[in-house]
C-alpha cells in the first residue's frame, strides 16, 4: 500500500528524472536485458541502439511521478501500455524482474546519499501499485480475448496464405488459422503481436492491421528496415505456406463510432492502419478525407486501391505528396512539406472532424501543429506510435 508519505518522496524525485532519467532508464535496460535473457524477445533492440525506449521509459516514469496523486491525469498513457504489453504477452512473472532492476538502476545511478533506504522503499511501493493496475487490466483483457468467438490466448499458429508486395519497400502478408477454426474480429486500428524465432533466437514484434475484418484472414503490411531483424525475415525468409506464431489483436488507436467527417493523415508505412479505419469509416457511409504522403512513386504502397476505392465511394477524398517527383506520369497533388494552407484545402470546411495520423515523429509533430492551427478540436485527433511511445511536443 502506497503511502501519502511514500507518494510525496515519489514527487520530490521528479526533477532528478527531468535532468536524468534517460541516464537511469540507459542503465536500467543494460541490466535488464544482460541479466535476464528471458525478456529480451519483448524488446527491439533498434529501439534500445537509437535511444528511443530508454526516452520512452524515462518519460512515462516521469510522468508517473508526477501523478502518482492523481493517475487519472496520465491520460492514455496506462492505456497504450497495457496493449502493448497484451500484443507480447506480457506476464504477471515478468514484473518482479522489471521492479527488481529498475530499483537496482536508480540506486546505483543517483547514488546511496540521494537513494536512501526510505526513497528505495517509496519507489517499491509505488512500483508494486503500478504494476498491480497493469497486471489486472491485462488480465481482464487476456480473459476478454480468449472467450469471444475465435478468440484465443498466448501464441496461436497461423500460415501465410498470400505474400503481395505492395511497393518497393512494403509486403503484405494474409495469415489465416492453422487450425481452420474461427477466426476473431478487431478493431480497425489495432494491431497483431509476432512470436518469430530467428537463427535460433525469439523476438516478438508488433504490426498494423492493413484490411477491415473479414473473419477469413488476418492482413499486415511490413516495410523493409535496413537492417531490421524481423522484417528482413519476414520479406525474404517467409514465404507462402510458412507458419508463425501469432498474439491476438489489441491496440488503443482505433476508429471512434460517430458520424462526423473522418481524417486520415499517414506518412510512409504509417498507411497500414489507416487502410483498415478507412473501409470501416465507408462502410458505415461516413465522408473520409484520405491524406498520404511517401518519398516517392516506387514506395507509395496502396496507391491504386485507394483509386479503386475512390471511384466506387462519392464521400472518399484521396490526396497524396510525394518528397520527390521526376516529372514523371502520375503526378502527386503536391510535393515536400504540405503547409497547413495546403492542408486546409483538403479537410472539410468543417473542423469538425475525427482526425487519425501516423508515421515517423518528425511528420506527426507538423501534422499535430498544422490541425491545430486550422482548428480542429484537440480531442478530436488522435495519433500512434510505431515503436516506443513519446512526447509529440
Amino acid at each position: 500500500m502506497l503511502t501519502a508519505q511514500q507518494r510525496a518522496i515519489v514527487k520530490s524525485t521528479v526533477p532528478l528524472l527531468e535532468s536524468g532519467g534517460e541516464a537511469l532508464t540507459t542503465h536500467f535496460y543494460q541490466i535488464l536485458l544482460t541479466e535476464h535473457p528471458e525478456v529480451r524477445p519483448f524488446f527491439n533492440q533498434a529501439h534500445q541502439a537509437n535511444g528511443d525506449q530508454p526516452r520512452a521509459l524515462a518519460n512515462g516514469v516521469l510522468m508517473y511521478a508526477r501523478h502518482i496523486d492523481k493517475l487519472e491525469q496520465l491520460g492514455g498513457l496506462v492505456a497504450q501500455i497495457i496493449n502493448k504489453h497484451v500484443s507480447l504477452q506480457i506476464e504477471p512473472a515478468h514484473y518482479p524482474i522489471v521492479g527488481a532492476c529498475l530499483l537496482r538502476a536508480i540506486r546505483e545511478v543517483l547514488g546511496a546519499e540521494i537513494a536512501t533506504g526510505e526513497v528505495l522503499a517509496a519507489w517499491g511501493a509505488a512500483y508494486g501499485q503500478l504494476a498491480d493496475i497493469l497486471i489486472g487490466a491485462e488480465e481482464k483483457i487476456y480473459a476478454e480475448t480468449a472467450a469471444a468467438p475465435g478468440g484465443w490466448r498466448g501464441a496461436r499458429r497461423f500460415i501465410v496464405a498470400r505474400k503481395v508486395a505492395e511497393s518497393a519497400e512494403i509486403t503484405s502478408f494474409y495469415l489465416q488459422p492453422e487450425d481452420g477454426a474461427a477466426l476473431a474480429a478487431f478493431q480497425p486500428g489495432q494491431y497483431l503481436g509476432l512470436k518469430l524465432v530467428i537463427n535460433g533466437e525469439e523476438i516478438r514484434r508488433n504490426y498494423s492491421l492493413s484490411a477491415a475484418p473479414n473473419g477469413r484472414d488476418y492482413r499486415i503490411s511490413v516495410k523493409r528496415e535496413p537492417g531490421g531483424v524481423a522484417s528482413c525475415y519476414l520479406h525474404d525468409e517467409l514465404q507462402e505456406g510458412g507458419g508463425l506464431d501469432v498474439f491476438p489483436p489489441a491496440g488503443e488507436f482505433v476508429l471512434a463510432d460517430g458520424d462526423r467527417p473522418v481524417v486520415l493523415i499517414s506518412g510512409g508505412v504509417g498507411i497500414t492502419p489507416t487502410l483498415a479505419m478507412l473501409d470501416a469509416a465507408l462502410e458505415r457511409q461516413r465522408p473520409v478525407h484520405f491524406i498520404h504522403f511517401a518519398r516517392n512513386k516506387s514506395v507509395h504502397a496502396f496507391r491504386d486501391a485507394l483509386a479503386t476505392r475512390q471511384a466506387r465511394h462519392a464521400q472518399l477524398r484521396h490526396f497524396y505528396v510525394y518528397d520527390e517527383h521526376a516529372g514523371e506520369a502520375d503526378a502527386p497533388h503536391a510535393t515536400g512539406l504540405v503547409d497547413s494552407g495546403q492542408l486546409a484545402q483538403w479537410l472539410p470546411a468543417s473542423r469538425d472532424v475525427d482526425a487519425y495520423f501516423l508515421g515517423p515523429k518528425p511528420f506527426m509533430r507538423r501534422v499535430r501543429q498544422q490541425l491545430r492551427e486550422l482548428g480542429v478540436p484537440e480531442s478530436q485527433t488522435r495519433y500512434e506510435f510505431f515503436g516506443p511511445a513519446s512526447a509529440l511536443d
